[in-house]
């Protein structure tokens, strides 16, 4: 009778470090999903460029981006995985569709030119353009986002289709007596 007790707790204490270590329910072994801090005012209001959502160019430019393809400095898939499933521990897993849509665009954009404070993802803004940036958003929201596109006027994520273009923030001009 000791031993079946013995193996039993054995057996679920292996079921329960297994499940901690994969991430319990479609967690992706990254913790608890919870919404990433706002982007910084420089981030705040930059949007994808209008039209990109549904621009397959624009999402094959991306596709080689993320590859190296374009730039061998550049490989996110060295980290996040060829198909967005991470090879390395810590590394966002970008088909997580719960925790993706947490990530505005700005936000997503921010983290790749910017770095992610006391982790390994470092920034990448001296190693590609703006528009590169966005061209890995647009490529990484595939994975776990397909089809959709940030609004940024509702603040959500929506058919890619369906997307208004927010307008650029234009500086007032200074009045007539050059205030």
């Amino acid at each position: 009778m000791k031993q079946k007790e013995c193996l039993l707790l054995a057996v679920a204490l292996g079921m329960g470090l297994s499940l901690a270590a994969c991430g319990g329910e479609g967690g992706g072994g990254e913790g608890p999903i919870v919404a990433p801090p706002p982007a910084p005012a420089e981030w705040a209001d930059k949007h994808m460029p209008a039209g990109w959502w549904t621009d397959a160019a624009k999402l094959e430019e991306g596709r080689k981006l993320y590859a190296g393809e374009t730039n061998p400095d550049v490989n996110c898939g060295s980290c996040h995985g060829k198909d967005g499933k991470p090879t390395k521990a810590g590394a966002r897993d970008f088909r997580v569709t719960d925790r993706m849509k947490l990530y505005s665009d700005s936000v997503w954009a921010w983290r790749i030119a910017e770095g992610v404070p006391n982790t390994k993802m470092k920034a990448w803004k001296s190693k590609l353009s703006e528009d590169d940036t966005w061209k890995l958003v647009l490529y990484e929201a595939s994975y776990g986002l397909p089809g959709k596109g940030w609004d940024a006027a509702t603040k959500s994520w929506v058919d890619a289709a369906s997307v208004v273009a927010v307008p650029a923030v234009v500086p007032a001009a200074p009045d007539s007596t050059g205030k």
